[in-house]
């Protein structure tokens, strides 16, 4: 274990004394300019004693002086780890940028607590025990081979994809598909691209900083507006035509074939983002448009909705006049996609464990979405629902009179983050609030009810 922590001699007393006080100065030093951060976990005192060549009493007294003074914790089975600087308080601090709230609807995120750990262990075993000696060399910037195959067969199968496996390229998350492609826009002469009005938060944000405008194109309750892109000069479009976000709404056939026909006269490119488009409930399955015109439609997808958005795993059906260049800029920016969870999704999906725990989560949210969808009929009748026959969220249309962002403020001061519709459109819409269920059990989703019931009394 020594060996481990060897760094630490030369961290804290590479010279000088090691004797008496000057080990906790030392410690408490290397704590209060940073060089040891929050939760760091320290050696124990046997093994710090004999790097420092120190009385292992000298290590003891110093850890309990700091813990003390509320610079370390110490915690029986879990060793000695570095505590917020003085703070003397043992609750770890929530992730950086992200606030702890009592109560959390936020969209976006599946039910992290039924990630299937159990089987990811197994299926990334089984994947490891076949994989050649090879395959552990640098990956292919496409993706793994396995992989591609697997998914062109799901997509085909689950999303009506038209795509062979050399025209699948693996990302790191959907959100690379979106790098990649805004910046083939630009470079092939494209300064504007259309998107959703409301759309995914963050997205506008996103297309300027890949050095384009982004153009916002009303949604209405038959998806986006097609003869309103019609009137631009935009000749790239993004999309969740199957699960329009947030409104949940879906492209209409007609519109559908509107925006083909309008890619085709202007040589323009469709990115569809099939947004949550397995997770459906009171609807069939609608195709991908990829199937429609391949040659014109970019289509993307990810398991962060299904299985968890740690894993950073996506996919883009590319047509052949991009993929080259993709490819190579994928080369250039990260050397590919990690292969080991990718042959690990392999196996899950060739294996119908991909499959299975889409129904066990199916099921899932679905109580859910129904024990809130209760709550509100019951508590609060006039509120209206909208798109709640797919996805893991759905827009609460609130009475006319209500300010969304008010009520949001409200909720916020409560503990409850239940963002306002206002803050995804540019343009004016109805006032709503946002609201994920994905990852709240029934009795949560009950008393998030309550707080709005209360929330809208003081506003």
């Amino acid at each position: 274990m020594v060996d481990n922590w060897t760094t630490l001699r030369e961290l804290l007393l590479p010279t000088g004394p090691r004797r008496g006080r000057a080990v906790e100065s030392a410690l408490r030093d290397a704590i209060r300019d940073g060089r040891l951060v929050p939760g760091t976990r320290l050696p124990s005192s046997r093994d710090l004693a004999g790097q420092l060549e120190v009385a292992r009493g000298t290590v003891t007294s110093a850890y309990a002086q700091l813990v003390a003074e509320g610079y370390l914790l110490a915690r029986h089975g879990s060793g000695t780890t570095v505590a917020p600087v003085g703070s003397g308080d043992a609750t770890p601090a929530p992730p950086s940028g992200r606030q702890s709230w009592r109560i959390d609807l936020r969209t976006g995120v599946p039910a992290l607590s039924a990630f299937p750990r159990a089987e990811w262990v197994s299926a990334t075993r089984a994947a490891l025990a076949e994989l050649p000696d090879e395959a552990l060399d640098y990956p292919d910037p496409a993706g793994f081979a396995g992989l591609r195959t697997e998914l062109a067969s799901y997509l085909g199968r689950v999303r009506a994809v038209a795509a062979t496996a050399d025209q699948i390229v693996i990302t790191n998350g959907a959100a690379e598909v979106l790098r990649l492609m805004f910046e083939q826009l630009r470079m092939t002469g494209h300064r504007t691209i259309a998107i959703e009005d409301p759309c995914l938060p963050g997205e506008r944000e996103l297309v300027e900083a890949h050095g384009l405008k982004p153009v916002s194109i009303s949604v209405d309750d038959r998806g986006l507006r097609v003869s309103d892109l019609a009137k631009t000069d935009c000749r790239a479009v993004l999309t969740t035509s199957a699960h329009q976000f947030p409104l949940g709404v879906v492209l209409h056939p007609d519109r559908r074939h509107a925006l083909l026909a309008w890619a085709r006269d202007v040589d323009g490119v469709i990115i569809e983002d099939d947004y949550d488009a397995e997770h459906r409930y009171d609807r069939p399955a609608l195709g991908a448009m990829q199937a429609l015109a391949p040659s014109r439609v970019v289509y993307q997808g990810s398991v962060s909705k299904v299985l968890s958005p740690a894993l950073r795993l996506g996919w883009a059906v590319v047509p052949d006049r991009f993929r080259a260049t993709l490819v190579a800029r994928k080369r250039f920016s990260d050397m590919g996609t990690a292969t080991i969870p990718q042959a690990t999704l392999a196996w899950l999906l060739r294996s119908g464990g991909y499959d299975r725990h889409l129904r066990r989560t199916r099921a899932l949210y679905r109580r859910r979405r129904d024990a809130l969808l209760a709550a509100l009929a019951e508590d609060l009748p006039d509120w209206r629902p909208i798109g709640i026959a797919a996805g893991l969220h759905l827009v609460i249309r609130l009475p006319d009179g209500i300010d969304d962002r008010l009520l949001s403020q409200a909720l916020a001061a409560r503990g409850v983050n239940a963002p306002a519709l206002a803050g995804y459109a540019t343009n004016g819409l109805f006032p709503g609030l946002v609201v994920g269920y994905a990852t709240l059990t029934p009795d949560r989703l009950r008393t998030a009810v309550a707080e709005f019931r209360e929330a809208v009394r003081e506003i």
